[in-house]
């Protein structure tokens, strides 16, 4: 059975990244009819950014995925490790990830579980998946308008965990008017169908 984890990040019920994103999840469902949905809205039930005991896990070898410490992580990376895809929907803030997408990241990537660090530097230890990842703004992105710390950190991030088949959408200037709007989207599905065609 295909699995498709979707994770929704804006506190905006109608927010564009949410719209977008699942229009995404819904071409994939479409592709795999049985596929299974598995949502994770990190705006409805943010994850906790991690405290001392966490860190303490983490930093302590000899703890391993059992420790009652890690629940969340371990249920959060489990999500991740079941996904065929994974459809991300975020906006932009203050030129990077928002920080419950941060939280989340905290909690999966983890030394000797989803990475090791070796002399060469860190290896991934997840299998390669897809991950289409939408971010919306308001301003302008294309023409180096305001500064994307977002795409590249986005992209390390996966990296080190092992997944590298990224797929960036950027619907920008969407405080710009309707007629904006309109161009976004119509440019947001010509993408859906180019990436993923029926």
């Amino acid at each position: 059975m295909t699995t498709i984890l979707q994770i929704l990040v804006s506190p905006r019920p109608q927010s564009f990244s949410r719209r977008i994103a699942r229009d995404v999840t819904d071409r994939l469902a479409a592709l795999n009819p049985r596929a299974e949905i598995i949502e994770r809205d990190l705006a409805a039930d943010p994850p906790p950014h991690p405290d001392l005991d966490l860190y303490e896990a983490i930093l302590t070898p000899t703890v391993d995925g059992t420790d009652p410490r890690f629940a969340l992580s371990e249920q959060m990376i489990g999500e991740l490790e079941l996904a065929d895809f994974v459809v991300i929907g975020t906006p932009m803030n203050n030129f990077s990830v928002p920080s419950t997408l941060k939280s989340w990241i905290d909690h999966i990537v983890r030394i000797r579980r989803t990475f090791r660090s070796t002399p060469e530097g860190k290896i991934g230890t997840l299998r390669d998946r897809p991950v289409f990842i939408v971010s919306s703004h308001g301003g302008y992105m294309s023409g180096g308008y305001q500064p994307d710390f977002m795409t590249d950190y986005l992209r390390a991030i996966f990296e080190t965990i092992g997944i590298h088949q990224l797929h960036f959408l950027c619907a920008d200037g969407l405080s710009r008017g309707p007629e904006t709007v309109a161009a976004v989207l119509e440019r947001a599905q010509a993408w859906i169908d180019e990436k993923l065609p029926l």
